[in-house]
């Protein structure tokens, strides 16, 4: 079958030439991911008169974005995961049916989500902390964020499918066009045109656009090893196979969806403790910190085929060695987050806006928040690894524990006990250096099961005894 060379090299080719071949697009990617949106934030931090308060408005929008993001990742996660373990059992027919499976519900729940947040936006963004001073801004750069959110859903998901499918190279140069073509479109909607914070809106959809059409092209060539049928059957669910691919997603889920829930808290705390201007703050910090972040889900990602695959095909040895060299390196590049937070904070925030006071509340909170930077790394890769191998209970334990257990109670004690903002900062280190005492322990345990099985090993025993 044509097509079958490409995925089958995630079993016999170096983990480390692996490891560069697939984690580098996936780098790139959301590398240029994170641009993506840091672009939109430094064309709206600086319209005219307004920019300190749409840079507000939009960090607003930050928990809907990732509730919108939990719904995606629910979908085309689980969808991606359950299409390398069939890659590496060589079930190219079922691998099919998921993908069609992932078109059908990143379409629901894309049309779900813009049903919603259409009918109820204003009091949806009060909750979330928009004042009469930003909801204008947030009002009207979300509005239009989903009416395009079946297409980001479909976009993101299918993407990740190609990935997956052994194409990162891809799969990046999809991310890099909608980059490049939003970093075009932006200051043409948003200054020639007039349009403001929906121009920038408008052009990150129909950038998305674009991209999903080509990638419905290439999954429609009937010669490729995994494809769409032409044919309404497109559409057809098959709902063990939906079940089994929900219930994989369910950790990246959840984690999204406390992410939401969290931020939606730390904006209450930094309206109570910072004003307008806070939030705004918050939303650069975590503009920055997720450009680092995001460089870590990259080598996530090109992980993710390959232990995946090799977890199908019960190579154990290359799933530990994968794993053990990804989280490697993913130390590595959040210790230059931490070195570049401490020392550059304030250059980089000042690339956001030129607002004196809203520069001094960002770069304090960007020192402050990645304290803990160095310890994490490792923690999002373990809990990546656990969700590969559809070890559903222990991702979503971890993914859960940092952000509920530990950040939640942390934003509520710390800013009364300080009496001032920094006490949210402050809340982010601590929670992380707590989860990831707690990820090494879950880590550890799994590299030990690992280094007992032996290749060919029944993989239900490293369930059971994990």
């Amino acid at each position: 079958m044509a097509g079958t060379a490409v995925p089958a090299e995630l079993g016999t080719k170096p983990i480390g030439s692996l490891i560069r071949q697939y984690a580098v697009p996936g780098i790139i990617a959301m590398t240029a991911s994170s641009l993506y949106n840091m672009v939109d934030s430094v064309y709206i931090g600086h319209i005219a008169d307004v920019g300190s308060l749409s840079i507000a408005g939009l960090a607003v929008t930050f928990p809907l974005m990732n509730i919108s993001t939990a719904f995606g990742t629910l979908v085309g996660v689980g969808a991606a995961t359950m299409i390398s373990v069939l890659l590496g059992q060589k079930n190219y027919q079922v691998a099919g049916k998921v993908l069609c499976n992932d078109v059908t519900l990143n379409i629901i729940t894309g049309v779900i989500f813009t049903a919603v947040m259409l009918l109820w936006m204003d009091p949806i963004l009060r909750f979330f902390g928009a004042s009469d001073a930003t909801l204008p801004f947030a009002r009207d750069y979300m509005t239009i964020i989903a009416i395009g959110n079946a297409v980001t859903h479909l976009y993101f998901g299918m993407n990740a499918i190609i990935r997956s499918s052994g194409n990162p190279k891809l799969a990046m140069g999809l991310t890099l066009f909608t980059v490049t073509s939003n970093a075009i479109l932006d200051p043409i909607f948003i200054f020639v045109l007039g349009m403001g914070i929906q121009g920038a809106a408008l052009a990150t959809v129909l950038c998305q656009c674009m991209a999903l059409c080509y990638t419905f092209w290439y999954f429609l060539n009937p010669g490729r090893f995994l494809h769409l049928p032409r044919s309404w059957k497109i559409f057809r669910v098959d709902w063990k196979i939906a079940k089994d691919s929900l219930a994989i997603g369910m950790g990246p889920f959840l984690m999204n969806l406390a992410s939401c829930i969290v931020v939606l808290f730390i904006n209450q705390q930094l309206v109570k403790w910072g004003g307008d201007l806070a939030i705004g703050a918050y939303g650069i910090v975590n503009r920055i910190s997720f450009l680092f972040v995001m460089i870590v889900m990259g080598f996530n990602q090109g992980m993710q085929p390959i232990a995946g695959y090799n977890f199908g095909a019960r190579q154990y040895g290359r799933v530990r060695e994968v794993y053990i060299k990804t989280a490697g390196w993913a130390t590595l590049v959040l210790c230059i987050g931490f070195l570049f937070s401490e020392f550059l904070s304030g250059p980089m925030v000042r690339v956001f806006t030129s607002d004196s006071i809203l520069i001094e509340k960002a770069a304090h909170g960007l020192r402050v928040m990645n304290l803990a930077f160095p310890i994490i790394g490792f923690q999002m890769v373990t809990t990546n690894l656990f969700q590969c191998l559809g070890m559903v209970k222990k991702s979503i334990f971890l993914s859960l524990s940092r952000q509920l257990l530990f950040l939640l109670p942390c934003i509520y004690i710390l800013p009364s006990l300080l009496e001032s903002e920094s006490g949210v900062w402050y809340s982010f280190p601590i929670s992380d250096t707590i989860a990831a005492v707690i990820t090494a322990l879950f880590g550890l345990s799994l590299l030990r099961k690992l280094g007992k099985l032996r290749d060919g090993d029944d993989p239900g025993i490293l369930g059971s005894q994990i």
